[in-house]
């Protein structure tokens, strides 16, 4: 399945889309001032330990300090060491971040500094005592490859190497000139920030990883990718600079769009973007899904809608789950869902289909970037699945907590508020024995209500009260806002 990688670039925003067989299958934004952290280097300073959590916050300059469990301290050499033995309060190290602050979370820290290269992952204080650690992207699956991808690469590394290194998938297809070269950069990138470390004074920023635009070359640009399309002519000249240092196969599949018409929506992108930050999917037979995106985990639920494919129920009911898993597992890298998912597919009586719906999930997910673990149907018929996350997802990243309903999804009727009200001006007549009339400023929805399904309401508590209730539409107000003005 060919690709196409488009590049839209603003003063303020990059925003990338992935595009395979005229689908969009991934989308990657990032502001220049909300710009991800993962990968970032700095020289920090311990702010305080904490033995109950065996953690510690580490001040890195950020609006909020970052944390690092005793588990991501790499040079914890002796198993179950606390961490207060390991870190002192006010002492410096040296730390990498390994996830963004996600909702009111800090940043997830590491002392295992890596470094991406095109080809390698490069791990400069593995200190093995033995020779150098090779891993092996998990994605290449044939033993021997894999057993020849360690062999080259053993005979590029000095004798005095004693750092580690992950081949990545792209090294599979790669020359000994394309692997020495991204040896020696990451090499050269760590020597620098070594230099850069000893004369820092933390908290400082010792190292930034690359733009949206150059990781999407470096992690994202494949055999399988046709063109690199870039809207923007500045920004293709310092893609195509780049792509010519550290990968001069792909320079030449980075072209610059001038066309009228906005890229994204050329290509049906901003469409996209619109409906992965809708709530409801819908597929092709008439089936639907609903995504429901919390603090704790995702859900997606499954419906067969209007579709009527079949004469035979059960029949109905694998089609649409089969779409459906392939719906699910584009929905989850256009959204960027992560933590706990759990799916929850049209009940199926035959195993053999929940195996052939499992099946067709996992098969759909391999397109997938980020780690995944799917387990299979519960007792509950619920497909749990985890999805690492590094980054917030798209909903987070383009909007915010709806200021009416404050993230409930839900408002008040017009019918709840109205007894709201009511028990208000209530508790106010027995406090304030002294006023003479309530004013209620409310929606006009809610003062419609009181108008008419509610007028005995208004009047049997004028009369209860002793005092005069007036009203007053406040067009401003949501239906749940409102006010009792004492006279």
């Amino acid at each position: 399945m060919s690709d196409e990688i488009l590049i839209n670039v603003t003063p303020r925003e990059t925003r990338v889309a992935v595009v395979a067989a005229g689908v969009v299958q991934e989308l990657l934004i990032e502001r220049a001032r909300g710009r991800g952290l993962v990968g970032n280097i700095y020289m920090g300073r311990v702010a305080r330990v904490l033995p109950g959590m065996q953690s510690a916050f580490i001040e890195i300059g950020l609006e909020r300090a970052a944390f690092l469990h005793v588990a991501d301290i790499w040079e914890n050499k002796e198993p179950g060491r606390p961490i207060e033995k390991i870190l002192a309060e006010g002492s410096p190290m040296l730390v990498q971040v390994v996830k963004d602050p996600i909702g009111s979370k800090g940043a997830r820290l590491s002392t295992q500094i890596s470094l991406a290269g095109r080809l390698l992952v490069y791990l400069p204080a593995l200190l093995s005592e033995a020779d150098p650690h090779i891993g092996i992207s998990q994605k290449i699956e044939d033993e021997g490859g894999r057993a020849q991808l360690r062999d080259r690469l053993k005979l590029l590394l000095p004798p005095d190497e004693k750092g580690g290194f992950i081949v990545r998938t792209l090294a599979e297809a790669a020359s000994e000139e394309e692997l020495a070269a991204d040896l020696a950069y990451l090499r050269q990138l760590w020597a620098t920030i070594r230099e850069r470390s000893r004369g820092a004074k933390a908290p400082e920023l010792l190292y930034q990883d690359l733009s949206l635009a150059q990781r999407v070359l470096r992690d994202m640009v494949g055999a399988e990718t046709r063109r690199v399309l870039v809207d923007s002519r500045e920004n293709h000249q310092k893609l195509v600079a780049f792509a010519q240092r550290y990968m001069p196969q792909v320079a030449s599949r980075i072209e610059h769009y001038g066309g009228e018409r906005a890229l994204f929506e050329l290509h049906n992108v901003e469409d996209e973007v619109e409906k992965a930050l809708s709530r409801r999917v819908d597929l092709k037979s008439g089936g639907y899904l609903i995504i429901d995106q919390t603090e704790a985990m995702t859900t997606i639920d499954v419906n067969t809608g209007g579709y009527v494919g079949s004469r035979n129920f059960d029949d109905t009911i694998f089609k649409t789950n089969l779409e459906a898993a392939q719906a699910m597992a584009r929905q989850l890298r256009l959204r960027n869902l992560g933590g706990i998912i759990v799916l929850d597919f049209i009940d199926m009586q035959s195993e053999e289909h929940r195996a052939a719906v499992l099946e067709e999930f996992k098969r759909a997910l391999a397109r997938d970037r980020t780690r995944v673990t799917v387990n299979g149907f519960t007792g509950l018929g619920l497909v749990e699945m985890t999805r690492k996350r590094t980054r917030e997802s798209l909903a987070h990243v383009l909007c915010e907590p709806c200021p009416t309903c404050g993230g409930r999804g839900e408002v008040k009727t017009a019918d709840t508020v109205c007894y709201d009200i009511l028990r208000e001006i209530l508790r106010e007549a027995r406090a304030f024995g002294e006023a003479r009339e309530f004013r209620i400023l409310a929606s006009q929805s809610v003062i419609d209500r009181f108008l008419e399904e509610e007028a005995p309401s208004i009047e049997m508590l004028s009369s209860f009260i002793g005092r005069r209730i007036s009203m007053q539409v406040e067009v401003s107000y949501t239906q749940e806002q409102f006010d009792i003005v004492l006279m």
